[in-house]
């Protein structure tokens, strides 16, 4: 059989919401780790400018800034990895669920990934077909360590919960920079507030980004104004969002990868296969 013709045969079977879940997984993480990235060295930027002149005073938060951007570099690694174990563990389960329901043809992909499920045949030992083996009993030793889908729904769940906390977080800059452009805008228009323009501000310290002794640790009026309007404001402002929505389209896969990845273990433990295929 050729490759061509075995990828096909395979596609066929393919598990399309993990596939769906694997993409949406990978953008996600891509949009929330470089966005996130590049907004965190914004905001040090205009702290360090405009903010505080004394290194003291935020020194505490680059640090957290520089410890976050590495949490990054890590986040992005494991993702990577687990989104593919993900839709390997997603292509396993959900060609032995079909396998029981009768509308998947078994090929020597599908032989090699549920050999551990259905225990197929093993391949004859004629020289021509030597390749074809190989293939097949790297897919066999594969289909072994995948066959534990109710760890990886487990694990699935607990990393969602996780991953609920990181959403919840990436929101709290959005609602800091939201506040401080609503109040850009306030001073761009001051016949729609009462408020004196002097005593519009944006204070970091109120936020928790600078210790209550830092000086100014504010900035009001015109000067506030003048930062809002500035490119790298606009930019770590709207890269923050991004991040925001990066998080939230990762929560969303990997609810997807825990509902199929459910739903598998579900038809295959009810159908008698057990927890270990």
């Amino acid at each position: 059989m050729g490759l061509l013709e075995c990828c096909a045969r395979c596609l066929v079977g393919a598990p399309f919401a993990s596939l769906v879940a694997t993409g949406l997984c990978f953008f996600g993480v891509a949009l929330f780790c470089g966005c996130g990235h590049e907004a965190l060295t914004g905001t040090e930027k205009l702290i360090e400018t405009y903010f505080s002149k004394n290194f003291q005073d935020y020194e505490y938060l680059i640090n957290v800034i520089h410890a976050f951007q590495y949490v990054i570099y890590g986040t992005a690694s494991f993702f990577f990895l687990y989104g593919a174990l993900l839709l390997a563990e997603g292509f396993y389960t959900t060609g032995a669920v079909r396998q029981i329901f009768g509308d998947y043809k078994t090929t020597i992909c599908g032989k090699g990934l549920s050999a551990t499920v259905t225990g197929g045949q093993k391949g004859r030992g004629s020289r021509g077909q030597h390749q074809a083996h190989s293939l097949e009993r790297v897919c066999h030793c594969l289909g072994k360590w995948l066959g534990h889908p109710d760890k990886f729904v487990g694990i699935t769940y607990a990393l969602t919960v996780v991953w609920l906390l990181v959403f919840a977080c990436s929101a709290v800059p959005v609602y800091i920079y939201f506040n401080t452009w609503t109040t850009c805008q306030s001073i761009a228009n001051p016949s729609k507030t009462s408020a004196s323009i002097g005593s519009l501000c944006a204070d970091a310290r109120m936020y928790g980004v600078l210790p209550w002794n830092a000086f100014p640790g504010k900035v009001c009026g015109s000067n506030l104004l003048s930062i809002c309007k500035t490119a790298e404001f606009q930019m770590t402002f709207h890269l923050f969002i991004a991040a925001f929505v990066g998080a939230a389209a990762t929560l969303v896969s990997l609810l997807t990868f825990m509902i199929a990845a459910t739903y598998n273990f579900a038809v295959l433990k009810l159908m008698g296969r057990g927890t270990k295929f």
